[in-house]
């Protein structure tokens, strides 16, 4: 199996598992619109000059894609259990392709999330110029790197009975310390210490350095460059230790 085969073969497995597919998108776009819905006019989120639908779409943006990244590690989990990757070891398709396949697949789940989440957030008074939009989002898929590494480390380290749990409880928890539900400030004391060494809270703060038009702070491209590395640093010994057994 070829390399370009497998990718096909991935997207078009996920797109097709359409229980997935409409509850990976439709969890988000509810929440969304149940907490930013009843406070589309208030232009001054809890003080920190964010316009509450602006700030909510990218909480839902970082709850959402972080959940898709993170199935990657769900779907590697069940077929660890079928044994349908010592199938695909034995095969000339390359460790690099296979896991490649994985993390393409999870940033289409994330592009699609972003992406119906974006049309929610105009649908209630969300206005910026195309350069932000772009902006946004390309720091977004940025942010995003670490959790492809976590999925394809969990993937190999949890059984399906395990994942499912690990992965709504892990996604739930950084969504809360990363600000996704509320803002985080200094006034927030240990939580605010807390949350600037996640690489969720720089998700979530994507918006923020879009509107201000400050650069992007240097702490958050060494958080995410060391979650990253931490993260890519487990998988690969995961995929060993897995592969080991066979």
């Amino acid at each position: 199996m070829s390399s370009l085969a497998y990718t096909r073969f991935e997207l078009l497995r996920t797109v097709r598992n359409r229980r997935f597919f409409i509850l990976s998108l439709g969890f988000p776009l509810v929440l969304y619109f149940l907490i930013a819905g009843p406070q589309r006019h208030n232009h001054n989120l809890a003080g920190t000059g964010v316009f509450a639908p602006l700030y909510y779409m990218i909480g839902m943006v970082s709850f959402g894609t972080m959940s898709g990244m993170l199935s990657s590690g769900a779907r590697i989990a069940a077929e660890r259990a079928v044994g349908w990757n010592r199938q695909l070891r034995i095969s000339p398709l390359s460790t690099r392709a296979y896991l490649r396949a994985k993390v393409l697949t999870a940033y289409m789940m994330a592009l699609l999330t972003i992406a119906v989440l974006y049309i929610c957030g105009t649908a209630l008074g969300v206005s910026l110029p195309a350069g932000e939009w772009l902006h946004m989002t390309v720091l977004i898929l940025i942010c995003l790197i670490p959790f492809a590494a976590l999925g394809i480390a969990i993937g190999h380290m949890l059984t399906p009975d395990s994942i499912g749990p690990a992965v709504g409880g892990g996604v739930a928890l950084l969504a809360f310390l990363g600000g996704t539900w509320f803002p985080i400030s200094p006034n927030s004391g240990f939580l605010y210490e807390v949350a600037q060494i996640l690489p969720s809270y720089w998700l979530v703060e994507a918006s923020r350095v879009v509107l201000t038009g400050h650069a992007w702070p240097t702490k958050a491209w060494v958080v995410l460059a060391a979650w990253t590395l931490v993260f890519a640093l487990l998988a690969q010994r995961a995929y060993r230790r897995d592969t080991g057994r066979v």
